[in-house]
């Protein structure tokens, strides 16, 4: 299950046949729930649902507030599908099966990917419970050599060489930005730079000073491949994080952080994702070609 061999293109290709002969959805939206955020699905109508355990070749979800399926259906009657749950490096996976439902999505017809995650905040002023639409990323196992696209590239997906200065669609984080002040959060909606590290352990206090110093906003475990991955096939790509607490930055401090706490946080927070997200969606560009087929 956690081979480091490459994955072919016929094998992704296997997943996504599998997929589209068994729901009447052609999705250009491909939504990732993170930790908590599963409630993010409850907003799309008309429901198709197929677990990951009877997916073919898809990982498998072990970590708590990922229930691990795949959920097709209408989000302001446009076809999306979302993860509700994803697929993390510290859960023993390489990082080619961690994207590994990116390419899919790609293979699916999917044109926009909106990732989201649960952070902890770096920089002064954020306090959990608000929302950081994200504008870059630092990729730290990736600058160590843990990397998506390491290996030999295959040219039907993207480049060998892709740019990531370009990686967050600017146009829709500020869509996202008018959208948040429209729905009167946006005292605490900020826009800023997200950095993965490996975990699962949360960052040492050292740790979270160098993080500050590098020019981190918020930290967290994961996101950062699936963007990767989705900017090498071509997606555009919108990320938030939710911060659901603040990294502990002295020596003094008796706070700790907890998975627990963190799913706490999602769960009261999540519903004004879910009217962010949905509104995005609702005034991305439309496609004139129509995104719901009917089943053969």
């Amino acid at each position: 299950m956690f081979s480091e061999d490459p994955i072919c293109y016929e094998t992704y290709q296997e997943t996504s046949d599998w997929l589209l002969s068994r729901t009447k959805y052609r999705p250009k939206v491909a939504i990732i729930c993170g930790s908590g955020l599963g409630i993010l699905v409850e907003a799309l109508a008309n429901q198709e649902i197929f677990k990951y355990t009877d997916v073919p070749n898809f990982p498998q979800s072990t970590v708590q507030g990922h229930a691990g399926q795949l959920v097709f259906g209408e989000l302001k009657g446009r076809a999306c599908v979302c993860m509700q749950g994803r697929f993390h490096m510290f859960e023993g996976y390489p990082l080619v099966k961690v994207t590994f439902p990116v390419r899919v999505f790609h293979l699916l017809g999917v044109e926009v990917l909106i990732v989201t995650n649960a952070a902890g905040s770096i920089a002064d002023g954020y306090s959990p419970g608000d929302i950081m639409i994200i504008k870059d990323h630092i990729n730290l196992p990736g600058l160590a050599g843990q990397h998506p696209l390491r290996g030999p590239n295959d040219e039907r997906f993207g480049p060998r060489f892709p740019c990531m200065s370009d990686a967050y669609d600017r146009a829709l984080g500020k869509l996202a930005l008018g959208i948040s002040r429209e729905l009167d959060f946006s005292n605490y909606t900020h826009e800023g730079v997200y950095c993965m590290v490996g975990g699962p352990s949360f960052e040492t206090i050292a740790e979270a000073h160098l993080l500050r110093k590098l020019g981190v906003d918020a930290v967290g475990m994961s996101t950062v491949p699936e963007v990767t991955v989705a900017r090498h096939c071509g997606l555009r790509v919108f990320g938030l994080s939710l911060i659901t607490n603040k990294v502990t930055m002295k020596y003094d401090s008796n706070e700790v952080v907890d998975h627990e706490a963190v799913l706490s946080i999602g769960k009261k927070r999540a519903r004004l994702l879910q009217c962010l997200v949905t509104e995005l969606v609702a005034r991305m560009e439309r496609n004139p070609t129509a995104n719901v087929q009917v089943k053969k």
